[in-house]
């Protein structure tokens, strides 16, 4: 009986300390947010939520674990799934600030779900779970996106040069952005998410140590919402 508890201890022992490496080993975060307007403007169109349409704003995608050799770690620990409870204190915040826009319309539950279980147990070893929804949040404020862009005379609803976009969230953050793209229906490139990078730690914007790959044209549309 000894020897099959000894063993059911040390089985244990070994999981939790995997999934602790897991969530341990990334070498900084993506903070990346997404604009509405873009995120709609496609073949596939959009669904908005059920708490009404969102603000013409950016909102927040996700806050993503990610190696320096451009892969990253995801789902590390499936003994934490998502509990709203645990950030009923921030609910309002999330849905005006990290809305779904995803078909069929919902609350935004499955989106911070999503979120939380695929990139958010990644980094359990620095953050919590609400900690890590308040921390994006934070993020968000830290940096005012349409606020950087709308200074420089980047307003939505135009088409401009790749070149300015990226000086004028660069003046903002201090940091150079990777720009995301996408299509419109009409296959024009526009601008879609903007990634800025944070240290593991979560405390300071940081130098990109690696962009993602993708395809912009050096003139995109911003299109309104």
């Amino acid at each position: 009986m000894k020897f099959k508890c000894s063993i059911l201890i040390r089985l244990v022992l070994l999981q939790c300390l995997a999934v602790l490496a897991a969530s341990q080993g990334f070498d900084f975060f993506y903070f990346v947010q997404q604009w509405p307007g873009s995120y709609c403007d496609t073949e596939q169109s959009c669904c908005y939520p059920t708490t009404g349409k969102p603000a013409e704003d950016f909102g927040i995608h996700g806050l993503w674990p990610n190696y320096k050799d451009g892969s990253y770690p995801s789902n590390c620990d499936p003994d934490s799934p998502f509990s709203p409870s645990e950030v009923s204190d921030l609910k309002i915040s999330m849905q005006r600030s990290w809305p779904t826009l995803a078909c069929p319309s919902s609350d935004g539950q499955l989106f911070w779900s999503h979120e939380w279980e695929k990139h958010g147990t990644c980094s359990e070893s620095v953050l919590d779970q609400h900690a890590y929804f308040k921390l994006a949040l934070g993020l968000k404020q830290k940096v005012n996106l349409l606020q950087a862009l709308t200074s420089s005379g980047i307003t939505p609803g135009g088409s401009y040069s790749l070149t300015s976009i990226k000086d004028a969230i660069t003046e903002a953050a201090g940091y150079a952005p990777w720009i995301e793209c996408n299509k419109d229906s009409s296959g024009n490139y526009q601008l879609y998410q903007i990634y800025l990078c944070v240290d593991p730690s979560g405390s300071d914007l940081i130098e990109c140590p690696v962009f993602p790959k993708g395809a912009c044209s050096s003139e995109i549309e911003f299109p309104s919402f």
